[in-house]
C-alpha cells in the first residue's frame, strides 16, 4: 500500500507540473475535450472494476485510492499534451496514442505488477491496450466538434460586428 501511495502522489504531481510547459492557451483549448474523455474513462473504470478486468493489491476497492490518480494525472494531462503535439494531423495523433497506450498497457502495467501495485486479471495486455486506445477516436472527434463550434461562434460574432458597423 505504501508503494501505491508513493506512485500515486508522484504520478499526479509530475503530470500536473508539466502544465507550466503546456501553456495557458493550449490548456484552455484542449481541457474541455480532455475532461469529457476523462469522464468516459471514469465510467469505463467502473465497468472494468465490476468485471474484474484488473485488481489493485491494496486492501479495499476504492476508486479514489486506485484508479483516480491515473485519471487525473497521466490520463488527463497526457491527453492535453497529445492533442497539443498532434491535433490537426490525425495519422500522427493515432500513432502517438498507440505508442503511449502501448507503453502503458504492456510496459508500465508489467512494472506495476512487479511492484505489487496492480494486476490484470480477466483481460490480457493487448485487450488492456484496446481498452485505452479506442478512446483516442472519441478524443479527436470531441476536439474536432469543439473546434468547429468555437469557429462558428467566432464567425457569428464577427458577422454581428460587421452588421453593427453597417447600421
Amino acid at each position: 500500500m505504501k508503494n501505491q501511495w508513493l506512485v500515486n502522489i508522484a504520478m499526479v504531481l509530475i503530470s500536473w507540473l508539466t502544465l507550466f510547459f503546456l501553456g495557458r492557451r493550449n490548456i484552455k483549448k484542449f481541457l474541455p475535450a480532455a475532461i469529457l474523455v476523462g469522464l468516459l474513462e471514469a465510467w469505463n473504470v467502473q465497468i472494468g472494476k465490476k468485471r474484474k478486468w484488473w485488481v489493485f493489491y491494496n486492501k479495499g476497492n476504492s476508486y479514489i485510492a486506485n484508479e483516480f490518480p491515473f485519471n487525473i494525472g497521466p490520463f488527463l494531462i497526457g491527453t492535453m499534451w497529445i492533442l497539443k503535439w498532434t491535433y490537426g494531423d490525425f495519422k500522427k495523433f493515432i500513432l502517438l496514442n498507440a505508442v503511449v497506450d502501448g507503453f502503458f498497457a504492456f510496459i508500465l502495467m508489467s512494472v506495476m505488477e512487479k511492484l505489487k501495485i496492480a494486476q490484470l486479471v480477466r483481460i490480457n495486455h493487448f485487450q488492456f491496450f484496446l481498452y485505452f486506445f479506442y478512446k483516442a477516436f472519441f478524443l479527436y472527434g470531441i476536439q474536432y466538434l469543439l473546434e468547429k463550434k468555437i469557429n462558428l461562434v467566432y464567425s457569428l460574432k464577427r458577422l454581428k460586428s460587421i452588421f453593427t458597423l453597417l447600421k
